[in-house]
C-alpha cells in the first residue's frame, strides 16, 4: 500500500487531542508522527521518513554526546531518582534503613565544598602503597589489594562457569587500559591522533596528584602511554572475544606460575581474598602471559607511575572538581565531543544508583511501575515466545534434530520482568552523610565481597545485574534467561494506551532481540541449561554461518563517515538480533489479529504503525566524535543503522510502504538476510 498524506491530515495526527479514551504518551496512537518528515520517501531513508523532522529540529543537550528515545527516559529516570533520594535525604531516617542510605549517599556526594576541599587527600593512602613498594612482590600484593575496587593490569570477576552454569567461577578478563579499546592505540582513525591529547591527560592527573614536577612529567607521562600501548598490543579484539569457546580456558592454580610466571601469583592471591580458589577461567591467556611478562620486566618505577596513574583515574570522579573536570575534558570532550558537565545532582543520581541500584529500584518501581504493565508484559514475552517457536518450526535450513533443541532452549527460557522477586540486602553496607570517597569505596567493596562470597556456594538465579530504574535489557546465556528492567518499558517502548501495533513495533522487537539473542552466533553455542557446548550439527552451522555473512556484508556497506564503516564482525550479534527480534515481533503481532485484518487508524495501516513504532525507538542524533568511538569500540551499530538494516530484510516492510526497486534501501528478495 502506497503511503501519501496531505498536509491536512499531517497536522491533525499532531495536534488531536483525547477524546473519550486516554491518549498514549506519544500522538495520537503512540508514534510522533511530528517527528516525521513525510517528504522523505519511506524506501529511500526510512530512519528519515519515520525521525527526520525531529532530527532536524532537536539539539543534543550541552551534557550529552547522543540524544534520543533512550537519552531521553534515562534522563526522565534521573528526575524521577533524584526526587525519591532528596525526599529519602530530607528524612530522619533510621540509621541502617535504605532511606538513611541512599539519602547519606546523595547528601555526602553533593556536598561539593567539603570534596572539594579535600582534593586528592582521600587517595593519599592508594598511592602511598603503590609508590612505596620497595620490591615487584609487594606492588603485586597491592594490585591483588586494588582488584577488588578497581582496575589493575590484571582484574577478575565471580561468575557463572559457563560449561558447568550451576556454580560460580573466578574468570581472569584482560584489563589495564586508559583507552576504550586497544585498536584505539593501534590503528585509523585514533591511533596518532589521540596519542599528544592522552599522554597529556596522563601528565594532568599526575601533576594534580602532586606525583610529578613540571620536568619530568612530560617523560613519565609518555612512557606510561608506551606501556599501555605495548599491553594493547596484547589484547584480543573485540571480535575474538566474542566467540566464547576461545575465551573458555580453565587453569589450575599450579598453572598461573607456570605459564605467566612473571607476578608473584600467591601474594595476588591473598591479598585479592580468593586464596582458597583451585581453578579458574582465564578469558585471553595470551594477554595474561603478556600482562605478567611486562610485571616482571619493566622498570619497577614505570609500573608504580602506570599503577598510580590508574588510581587517580579511577577515583577521579569521587574527587574534587580539578580531576573531575580534567577527567571529563578528556572522555568526555575529546572522544565524545559533549560540550559540558552535566550538573552535579545528575552525577549524584548516578553515583548513588550505581553504589545502591536497588535500594533506589525498590522505591522507584513502588512509584513508577504499576502491576498492571508487569501484567501487559508477561503477556507480550508469552507472545513474543510463541512467535519465536513459530520462525524455528518453519525454518527450512536448521535440520530437525536441531530444532528440537532449539525449541527445548525456547521453552526453558527464564523471564524476568520490572524488578527482582527478592530485593539485595544493603545491611552490611556503611554509609557516612559526610565521607563520600569511603562511601564510595565501601559500595565498592560491598560489591566485591557479596560476589566474592558466593564462591562454593549454589547459583542465585534470582539476581538482577540491572537496577530496575534502567532502561535497557539484557540476555544472560549461563542464566538462560531474559530480562527487561522497569526503566525502560515505558513509552515509546511501551505504552498501555498505544496502539497494539506500535507497542509490537517497539517493546516486542526489543523483546524478539532479547530472545534471539539465545540464538545469534554467540548465544546459540549455550544449550537449554544455559552450558556451553555443540548442539547444532555441522551442516546447521554452516548453513547458519552463510546466512550470517549475508547479514554482516550488508553492514559492512554502512559507513557514517568516509573510510569509517561499520564493523560487521563485532557488531554480528546484535545485527542479528535486531533483524530476527523485528521478524518474531512481526510473527508474534500477526499472530495476536487472530486472522482478522489490523485496523486502519487516522489513514495508517497496521503494518506501517508496526515499522513506525520500530523506527521511533531509535530516533537518535549523536556527536560527530561519539559516532566515530561507537564504531570504533561498540559491538551495537549506531542507531540509524539498526533501522536501515533492519527495515530492509523484512519483506512486510516493503509491502507496506510500497518500496521497490530503485529505492536507496531496496534490495532483491534473495539479497535478503533470511535467518530467523
Amino acid at each position: 500500500m502506497k503511503t501519501i498524506f496531505s498536509a491536512a491530515l499531517f497536522f491533525f495526527l499532531c495536534t488531536s487531542e483525547a477524546g473519550a479514551h486516554p491518549l498514549p504518551q506519544l500522538g495520537t496512537y503512540g508514534v510522533d508522527r511530528c517527528g516525521m518528515d513525510l517528504s522523505v520517501k519511506p524506501g529511500d531513508d526510512f530512519d528519515a521518513y519515520v525521525n527526520g523532522t525531529w532530527k532536524k529540529s532537536t539539539s543534543i543537550p550541552a551534557d550529552r554526546a547522543s540524544w534520543g528515545m533512550f537519552a531521553q527516559l534515562s534522563e526522565q529516570s534521573e528526575v524521577r531518582t533524584r526526587k525519591i533520594i532528596e525526599e529519602a535525604a530530607a528524612e530522619k531516617a533510621k540509621k541502617g534503613s535504605l532511606s538513611q542510605k541512599v539519602g547519606d549517599y546523595f547528601a555526602a556526594y553533593m556536598n561539593e565544598k567539603a570534596i572539594n576541599k579535600l582534593g586528592v587527600k582521600p587517595l593519599h593512602r592508594e598511592l602511598r602503597a603503590i609508590m612505596r613498594a620497595k620490591t615487584r612482590k609487594a606492588l603485586h600484593r597491592v594490585m591483588g589489594d586494588r582488584v577488588r575496587y578497581a582496575q589493575t593490569l590484571i582484574n577478575f570477576y565471580v561468575g557463572q562457569d559457563s560449561k558447568n552454569p550451576d556454580s560460580y567461577i573466578v574468570t581472569f578478563a584482560q584489563s589495564g587500559l586508559g583507552l576504550p579499546d586497544r585498536d584505539m592505540y593501534l590503528k585509523p582513525p585514533y591511533a596518532g591522533k589521540i596519542d599528544a591529547i592522552y599522554k597529556a591527560y596522563i601528565g594532568k592527573l599526575l601533576t594534580l596528584a602532586g606525583l610529578a614536577s613540571a620536568k619530568e612529567v612530560v617523560s613519565r607521562a609518555d612512557a606510561i602511554f608506551a606501556l599501555e600501548k605495548e599491553i594493547a598490543q596484547a589484547h584480543w579484539t573485540i571480535a575474538k572475544r566474542r566467540d566464547p569457546k576461545k575465551t573458555y580456558n580453565k587453569w589450575s592454580r599450579a598453572d598461573f606460575q607456570k605459564k605467566a610466571p612473571g607476578i608473584d601469583w600467591e601474594a595476588f592471591f591473598a591479598d585479592a581474598d580468593i586464596e582458597d580458589e583451585q581453578v579458574f577461567l582465564v578469558s585471553q591467556p595470551s594477554t595474561l602471559i603478556a600482562s605478567a611478562k611486562i610485571m616482571a620486566q619493566k622498570p619497577l618505577r614505570l609500573l608504580k607511575d602506570y599503577m598510580a596513574f590508574h588510581a587517580i583515574n579511577d577515583a577521579a570522579s569521587h574527587l574534587s572538581d580539578d580531576f573531575v573536570e580534567s577527567k571529563f575534558d578528556f572522555y568526555g570532550k575529546e572522544l565524545n565531543g559533549t560540550e559540558k558537565l552535566s550538573d552535579r545532582w545528575k552525577r549524584g543520581v548516578r553515583h548513588t544508583s550505581y553504589a545502591l541500584g536497588e535500594a533506589v529500584g525498590q522505591i522507584y518501581v513502588a512509584k513508577h511501575f504499576p502491576p498492571e504493565a508487569k501484567a501487559a508484559m508477561v503477556d507480550l514475552v508469552n507472545n513474543l515466545r510463541a512467535g519465536m517457536k513459530v520462525r524455528i518450526e518453519s525454518l527450512d535450513w536448521m535440520s530437525d534434530a536441531t530444532k528440537k533443541q532449539a525449541l527445548a532452549k525456547l521453552e526453558g527460557f527464564k523471564v524476568k520482568i520490572g524488578y527482582p522477586d527478592k530485593w539485595r540486602d544493603y545491611s552490611k553496607l556503611n554509609i557516612k552523610p559526610r565521607d563520600h570517597f569511603g562511601n564510595a569505596r565501601r559500595a565498592a567493596l560491598f560489591g566485591y565481597y557479596r560476589r566474592v562470597n558466593r564462591l562454593g556456594k549454589p547459583v542465585d538465579r534470582g539476581e538482577w545485574f540491572m537496577a530496575p530504574q534502567q532502561v535497557n535489557a539484557y540476555y544472560n546465556p549461563p542464566m538462560s534467561e531474559i530480562v527487561f528492567p522497569a526503566g525502560i518499558l515505558q513509552a515509546p517502548f511501551f505504552d498501555l494506551n498505544a496502539d497494539s501495533a506500535v507497542n509490537y513495533g517497539g517493546i516486542g522487537v526489543v523483546i524478539g532481540h532479547e530472545i534471539s539473542h539465545a540464538f545469534d552466533d554467540k548465544g546459540r553455542q549455550y544449550d537449554a541449561e544455559g552450558k556451553l557446548r555443540d548442539w547444532w550439527t555441522v551442516e546447521d552451522d554452516r548453513k547458519f554461518r552463510a546466512l550470517a555473512k549475508v547479514l554482516g556484508d550488508q553492514y559492512a556497506k554502512f559507513c557514517p563517515f568516509p573510510s569509517i564503516c561499520i564493523k560487521a564482525e563485532n557488531t554480528m550479534g546484535e545485527n542479528i538480533a535486531d533483524n530476527a527480534g523485528m521478524t518474531v515481533a512481526w510473527e508474534a503481532y500477526q499472530m495476536s489479529l487472530q486472522g482478522k485484518p489490523a485496523p486502519v487508524i487516522q489513514g495508517v495501516t497496521g503494518a506501517q504503525r508496526f515499522f513506525e513504532g520500530f523506527a521511533q525507538i531509535w530516533r537518535s542524533k549523536t556527536r560527530d566524535e561519539a559516532l566515530k568511538k561507537r564504531v570504533e569500540t561498540n559491538v551495537h551499530s549506531p542507531a540509524r543503522y539498526r533501522v536501515l538494516g533492519t527495515v530492509r530484510n523484512a519483506d512486510a516492510w516493503y509491502e507496506a510502504f510500497d518500496v521497490k526497486p530503485g529505492d536507496k534501501l531496496y534490495l532483491k528478495p534473495e539479497d535478503r538476510s533470511r535467518i530467523w
